[in-house]
């Protein structure tokens, strides 16, 4: 049939279409964003149904012009189970939002796709093992900076933005610091006028979050305290509201997880 195409890949939005249908946006290595129409995906029992948010899809589309509409589906993954915590959805959701600023439709962004879901799997882990809430929020960081580093928009973190010398955080001094100018970059020293301003220790765990796996102790735990951890996402909030007009509403709500006592730990705050 004339204009018909196989799609594989994630929904990230999904929101209603008409009265019984669903409109989709679907981020693929084939063409970036794609906003789909699903016929009749909001009846009870359709075979369009399983197109949701975070359902990774192989599907058959057509059309011959203006909005291509979804034929058939099939699920290859769904990371629905990151609803079962509060904390490990509000990062699949940030995540979600921030590929959505990031990806031009009809252009792909190499990698994007797959790093995107290495994150999610490691959020599906979290559930899954009970892991401490502090997995998920780490989790969120160190995907918002490779995202924004496949997206074109890395964090400057190898040289100060005005003098040029090498970010060098010197580990056990205390008295050193770095301030972020989000619309220069880093400069080192307290700079009056700085949104935020880190010490050393949390320079050097930022400048980690590039490397694919995430900070750990020999231990296995987790490098830096929550404090910090809610401090590089205060950052990365700062760098994605300069540099892409927004941040993603869900770091509000993945914020609150970490409030009055609310990460004691696995199993923390659930979703209502």
């Amino acid at each position: 049939m004339s204009g018909e195409q196989r799609l594989e890949g994630l929904v990230l939005r999904s929101s209603p279409l008409g009265e019984q249908d669903r409109l989709i946006t679907l981020l693929s290595n084939a063409e970036g964003l794609t906003r789909l129409a699903a016929p009749g995906a909001r009846k009870p029992k359709s075979s369009l149904a399983a197109a949701v948010p975070l359902a990774v899809l192989s599907l058959q589309v057509g059309g011959r012009s203006g909005l291509k509409r979804i034929r058939q589906l099939r699920v290859l993954r769904n990371f629905s189970g990151l609803a079962e915590r509060l904390e490990t959805l509000a990062a699949a959701q940030g995540l979600a939002e921030l590929a959505l600023a990031l990806v031009p439709s009809g252009d792909a962004v190499e990698g994007l796709l797959e790093d995107l879901l290495v994150q999610l799997t490691r959020l599906e882990l979290v559930v899954k093992e009970q892991q401490d809430n502090l997995e998920a929020l780490a989790i969120a960081v160190q995907g918002i900076t490779h995202l924004l580093a496949l997206g074109g928009y890395a964090l400057p973190l190898a040289a100060c933005a005005r003098s040029g010398e090498a970010l060098d955080p010197p580990l056990g001094n205390w008295d050193w610091r770095c301030s972020l100018i989000p619309n220069e970059g880093f400069v080192i020293g307290a700079v009056p006028g700085a949104q935020l301003v880190l010490n050393a220790s949390e320079l050097a765990l930022l400048q980690r979050l590039l490397r694919p796996a995430l900070p750990r102790r020999r231990d296995g735990e987790l490098m830096g305290p929550e404090p910090v951890w809610l401090r590089l996402l205060q950052l990365l909030e700062l760098w994605s509201r300069e540099h892409l007009g927004r941040s993603a509403r869900s770091w509000r709500l993945l914020r609150q997880c970490f409030s009055d006592g609310a990460s004691s730990g696995a199993g923390g705050p659930r979703r209502p």
